[in-house]
């Protein structure tokens, strides 16, 4: 009886832990997703090619890319 009041009273708890858990592994796998940073370096070139956006918020734009790149690298460097 004991267990089956635990299991009841804890369920919330649990099921809480358990949607953080989840929660903090797809912020995880969003943030070290490389190829949407690429794919947004991509998109970056093609509008200065185009003329969809100036030479300074290109580089703006690109530089916060590159970092975030170095971060990823960083991260799983450091994490494995």
């Amino acid at each position: 009886m004991a267990i089956l009041l635990d299991t009841i009273l804890l369920s919330p708890v649990n099921g809480v832990s358990w949607l953080a858990s989840k929660i903090k592994e797809q912020a995880e796998r969003e943030m070290l997703d490389e190829e949407s940073v690429r794919r947004e370096l991509r998109e970056i070139y093609h509008e200065l090619d185009r003329k969809l956006i100036t030479e300074e918020e290109f580089e703006a734009r690109e530089e916060l890319l590159l970092e975030r790149l170095e971060s990823i690298d960083a991260y799983k460097e450091q994490h494995g």
